[in-house]
């Protein structure tokens, strides 16, 4: 899988702070004689789309996901998903547009990923932005209205920017996508869904003890979960003194969209005395969460790793 940079929302208010993205995730696989699509979209990292396989339709998450768009202008989006896949995607692999490319393409294997969407900026207008990758590997990508191809396919990548750039009714179209549609849409979402995205889940918070990693040592865990939005700092500390060798795990979601974190530190069993789990979150007003190691745990805390 590739991977775009994009920026993500944190907090605005009555405008917003820092760059803000809406991007489509495509990704399509020919395998056995079928396609099979998968489509979503995300405003930053909260997804808000889904595209229906079946019916060729638009999947809103929540209510707010139509932003400000008319029955009309989400009409015919749809319409234009739905050509795009006509068009594109045939019985066999080697039909497909990009694929004409790799002579040596297997006939049971394909595989397609497309990140496309728009990045807006505060009072600095926007950045649209496409991305290609064929088998895995980075292929081309588009900003507005230019084709880049990949060093790593060289000529390959190359013509197919070549091709593209040739077809102006396409790259037309693209560029009123990303440097229009997008950015009108995504500002849509912002408003609407205005009271989800400014919501505030305070964390909770608790110790354990790890899987000992040696005699005469002891590995520290700081549970933190329930929090909303992402954007958190958990950090082992003594007295002020951040500690060296913490490690922390991926932020993992939970199933009613907050957000779980642990770090661990390894310590000398007699120097686990004084030791503290700092969190920072926006949450909680300025005021950080401490629990100390060794001192008793909140009931909340008691009954969360009971469950664990």
């Amino acid at each position: 899988m590739f991977h775009f940079c994009l920026f993500y929302l944190y907090s605005f208010a009555t405008g917003f702070e820092k760059p803000v993205s809406f991007h489509v995730i495509q990704t399509t696989s020919f395998r056995n004689y079928s396609w099979v699509h998968l489509g979503s979209g995300w405003l930053g990292e909260l997804q808000t789309h889904r595209w229906n396989i079946s019916s060729g339709a638009i999947i809103y998450l929540y209510p707010w996901s139509r932003g400000n768009f008319s029955n009309k202008e989400l009409m015919d989006l749809e319409r234009l998903f739905q050509k795009y896949f006509r068009l594109g995607f045939t019985n066999s692999p080697q039909r497909h547009p990009v694929a004409t490319l790799f002579p040596n393409l297997q006939s049971d294997t394909f595989d397609l990923q497309v990140t496309a969407g728009c990045e807006v900026h505060s009072g600095k207008g926007f950045l649209g932005f496409m991305q290609v990758a064929i088998q895995g590997c980075y292929f081309i990508s588009f900003q507005n209205e230019t084709c880049l191809s990949s060093p790593m396919n060289g000529r390959k990548a190359q013509k197919a920017c070549n091709l593209l750039n040739l077809n102006e009714a396409f790259t037309q179209r693209l560029h009123r996508l990303l440097s229009n549609t997008c950015p009108r849409f995504t500002l849509g979402l912002l408003d609407a869904g205005k009271a989800h995205l400014q919501q505030q889940v305070k964390p909770e918070a608790w110790l354990s003890s790890g899987p000992s990693p040696g005699p005469g040592h002891l590995l520290l865990v700081c549970h933190v979960s329930g929090f909303y939005p992402k954007p958190v700092w958990v950090m082992w500390v003594r007295g002020e003194q951040e500690q060296q060798g913490i490690q922390r795990g991926d932020i993992l979601p939970n199933a009613d969209g907050t957000w779980y974190l642990q770090a661990t530190l390894d310590v000398a069993a007699g120097e686990a005395a004084g030791l503290a789990c700092r969190v920072k979150h926006s949450s909680l007003g300025g005021q950080d969460l401490v629990l100390h190691w060794g001192a008793p745990q909140s009931a909340v805390g008691l009954i969360l790793l009971a469950v664990i």
